[in-house]
Parts: structure tokens; C-alpha cells; sequence
């Protein structure tokens, strides 16, 4: 090796040396005060995009995990309030139940109707002060609203609160009253295979929720057969409507001397002689006949069916002769050997939804289609027994509506449980991912700083040595 003086070789490569394990020992310092791998993009330009992915789905799931407590924080609040809602239900139709009964004065029951009109009050009062961070909830206006519930866009659950006031709750009628001047259906027929129903395969009753059963029935069908294929279609999708058949049959004018008879749904019943109330007897008494027999309160023989109701007449002495007047009103002559068969009529009552009907056949609703009629809980009088008995049924379709919300509301709670549960998940693990890109390993830093120590240290022992060597020349002069 030439000796030189004007270039020392050993320095610059010494130089070198100690300047890299003092750049190296620098990145361990750094990384070792801040924890972190990755300090800057020169540190890993790919790990660094890939962390920075990765905070902001951590820090997404943290505010979403807060954003779902929010929603369970709502539904409890809201279900909260329908329960004492419920509860003021409940009250009233005890109330109903009371004053229904035949030991009440016209005092006492008014004085039942003064706690119902408080209730109803506080029924509505709830409903519209019932908040959360200022919001109403129960008062309509809610409506549906989305909770962010995920690190990214449109990740969201819905949850839905309506109106549970008096007057929004309450029984959802078709057809609840039947017209009173004829123009009603329970038309009469003379014969079961010809009842001028016809096929129905486009009937649908739909929910403003936007669920819908599909209804069809045979040519010719039964009242009865038909209010079954609702039941059945409606019960499917969890409607809460339900179908019930309107047929009562009231005879006058009725021949019942030697050898009168009459045919009742297939069935021969005496009548010879009889009084009206014997009539009643005879006719409960008839197994399977698929009627009831009471008085009105002129007397005269009424039939109640939920179904179609055939009758005849005859008698063995001479022509038999009888008027009948159907629920709708409409009169007809029952003749000596005449079969004529009330068609009855269909009511869909009970929901605590509002519903309608497409394409239903007049000859069996009293409207073509429509849409049905809230009865709510603010019209309730339990001022009289009818009226008592009327509120029953708008107070369960009442307490039906709300314990629908709240099951909608329990299932949400449930939802926004799991989500939870499943972001904590996510978060740990992509946490954890990061973690491993992006913090650093002290072990193995600590190590990589002791060995850069060192080096630097001998770099530099090195270096002076290097230094020195140029006098070597002065030996040779």
C-alpha cells in the first residue's frame, strides 16, 4: 500500500464508517423515544400508508361504538316511556271491564269515564314530552333516523319511534260499521254453488310499513272460507289484522203451525207451534248447526253466524211463508221448499296498523277497496255498557301497537349490542396489526442502539488511528 499525505484513504473510509453508525444509532434513538417503527415516510413509505389506513379505522370504531351506545341510550328511553304508556293501557281497559259490568250506575260509570279522560291525558303527555338530548321522540316527529355505526361511509342501522299519543294509538277497522241504508253486501242467494262470489287472486292487504299478504280464494267460497284464507295470509307476514265474519239473519212473519219446518245449514228444526222463545231453545240445542238463535226486542227470531247461513221453510198443510232481513238491511221472502242463503259479510278489525285492501270483491266487503279507519283511544267513553264494550277492543289493538314498537325497538337494542361487541372485536385486531407495523420492538432497538454505540465508539478509535498514519512519511525524511 503507497503511503500518501495528500489523501489519507483509511480516514475517509473510517469517516464513512462512523458516520453510518451514527446516523443508525440517531433512527434508535428516535425510535426508541417515541415508541414508534415508523417516524417518518423515509422509515417504510408503505407501512406508513398502510398504519395511517388503519388509525383511521380504529378512530372511526371508537366514535361509531359511541355513536351506537347513543342509540341503545334512545330505544331504552323510548321503550322506557311505552311502558308506562302500556301500563296506562292496562288501567283503562280494567276500567272498561268494570263499567261494562251490569252492577254500575249511570253515576258510576261516569265517574270511571272521569279517570279514562285523565289517562287519556297523560297518555298524550308522555307522548310529547318524552325527549332525549332535546329531541322528541314519541310525539311523530322522530320518524326513522340512521345511527353511524361503522369507520366508513353509509355504515349505519335505522331505528324508527312513532307517534304513541291518544289519538295516534288505537283499533284500525275495515268495514266496522256496515252501512245502514242497504247499500251494504249480504246479498241472498238460492243456491251454495252459485252465491256469486266470485274467484278472487288478486287481493292484497298492505301496511303503510309496506307489508303485504297476497289473498286468493275459490270461486263461490264461503264467507267463512274466505275470512280463514285472510287469517292465514295476514298471520304469515305478522300483520295484526283480523278477518271476521258478519251474518245475522232476522226471521219475521214466520208460519209455524202443523208441520212447520225449517232447515237451518242442512239441519231439520220443528217448529210447529212454537213461540219464538221455544224457537231459541230448539235451535241452540241443535248440535252442529253452525248458528245461534236470540230474540231482538220486537220479538222476532234472530240467526248469528260466521259464516254463510242457509235456510228453508216448509210445511205439510200448505204454503210456509217467512220475511227475513239480513245485517245489511236488505229483505227478502222465504217461501214453502225455497232454499235462500244469507251471504255474510267480512270485517277486518283489531290492528294496531293502519292497513288497506286492493281489488277485495263488493260481494263480500261493503266497499271494493279502501283504506281502513283508526277508532283511537282518545274517542274511548265508558260513559255506558256498549261504550265499554267498544273500548276493549281499541285498547288491545292500542297495547298491541305499542308492544309492536317495543319489540322493534328490543331487537334494534339487541343489534346495537352486537355491533358493539363486533367493532371492540375489530378494533382490538386492527389495533394490534398496527401495532405491528408501525411500533417499535424495544428488544430488538435496544440492541440495535448498544451495537451502534459501539461502533460509533471504535468508528471514532479508528478514525484517530487513520489520522496518524500520514506521519509515517516523516520517518522516511
Amino acid at each position: 500500500m503507497a503511503i500518501s499525505v495528500n489523501t489519507n484513504v483509511t480516514s475517509m473510509r473510517a469517516q464513512n464508517q462512523l458516520n453510518g453508525a451514527n446516523s443508525k444509532l440517531s433512527t434508535s434513538m428516535e425510535r426508541l423515544s417515541s415508541g414508534l417503527r415508523i417516524n417518518s415516510a423515509k422509515d417504510d413509505a408503505a407501512g406508513l400508508q398502510i398504519s395511517n389506513r388503519m388509525t383511521s379505522q380504529v378512530n372511526g370504531i371508537g366514535v361509531a361504538m359511541r355513536n351506537a351506545n347513543d342509540g341503545i341510550s334512545i330505544a331504552q328511553t323510548a321503550e322506557g316511556a311505552m311502558q308506562e304508556s302500556t301500563n296506562i293501557l292496562q288501567r283503562m281497559r280494567d276500567l272498561s271491564l268494570q263499567s261494562a259490568n251490569g252492577s254500575n250506575s249511570a253515576e258510576d260509570r261516569a265517574s270511571m269515564q272521569k279517570e279514562i279522560s285523565s289517562l287519556q291525558t297523560e297518555l298524550t303527555r308522555i307522548a310529547e314530552t318524552t325527549s332525549f338530548g332535546g329531541q322528541k321522540l314519541l310525539d311523530g316527529n322522530y320518524g326513522t333516523q340512521k345511527f353511524q355505526v361503522g369507520s366508513n361511509a353509509n355504515e349505519t342501522i335505522s331505528v324508527s319511534l312513532k307517534n304513541t299519543s291518544a289519538a295516534t294509538l288505537g283499533s284500525n277497522d275495515y268495514n266496522k260499521d256496515f252501512a245502514k241504508d242497504g247499500t251494504a253486501t249480504g246479498k241472498f242467494v238460492t243456491h251454495a254453488t252459485d252465491n256469486g262470489v266470485t274467484v278472487e287472486a288478486n287481493l292484497r292487504l298492505s301496511t303503510a310499513e309496506g307489508s303485504t299478504a297476497a289473498i286468493s280464494y275459490a270461486v263461490n267460497a264461503s264467507s267463512k272460507t274466505i275470512a280463514t284464507a285472510i287469517n292465514t295470509a295476514v298471520d304469515a307476514e305478522g300483520l295484526g289484522v283480523k278477518a271476521v265474519v258478519t251474518n245475522k239473519l232476522t226471521i219475521s212473519s214466520l208460519s209455524n203451525d202443523e208441520g212447520a219446518a225449517l232447515t237451518v245449514n242442512g239441519k231439520a228444526v220443528s217448529v210447529e207451534n212454537l213461540s219464538s222463545a221455544k224457537m231459541v231453545d230448539v235451535i241452540n240445542q241443535t248440535p252442529d248447526i253452525g248458528v245461534t238463535a236470540s230474540l231482538n226486542d220486537n220479538g222476532e227470531l234472530v240467526l248469528t253466524s260466521d259464516d254463510d247461513i242457509a235456510i228453508s221453510i216448509a210445511n205439510t198443510d200448505g204454503d210456509a211463508e217467512a220475511s227475513i232481513t239480513n245485517h245489511a238491511g236488505k229483505t227478502a221472502t222465504l217461501a214453502d221448499d225455497e232454499n235462500q242463503i244469507a251471504v255474510g259479510s267480512i270485517e277486518l278489525n283489531g290492528s294496531g296498523k293502519s292497513f288497506s285492501l286492493v281489488a277485495a270483491n263488493a260481494d263480500v266487503f261493503s266497499e271494493a277497496a279502501g283504506q281502513s279507519k283508526l277508532t283511537n283511544v282518545d274517542s274511548i267513553d265508558i260513559g255506558t255498557a256498549d261504550g265499554a264494550q267498544n273500548a276493549l277492543s281499541i285498547i288491545d289493538a292500542a297495547i298491541a301497537g305499542i308492544d309492536s314498537q317495543r319489540a322493534d325497538l328490543g331487537a334494534v337494542q339487541n343489534r346495537l349490542n352486537f355491533t358493539i361487541n363486533n367493532l371492540s372485536n375489530i378494533q382490538s385486531n386492527v389495533s394490534d396489526a398496527r401495532s405491528r407495523i408501525q411500533d417499535v420492538d424495544f428488544a430488538s432497538e435496544t440492541a440495535q442502539l448498544t451495537k451502534q454505540q459501539i461502533l460509533s465508539q471504535t468508528s471514532s478509535a479508528m478514525l484517530a488511528q487513520a489520522n496518524q498514519l500520514p506521519q509515517t512519511a516523516l520517518s522516511l525524511l
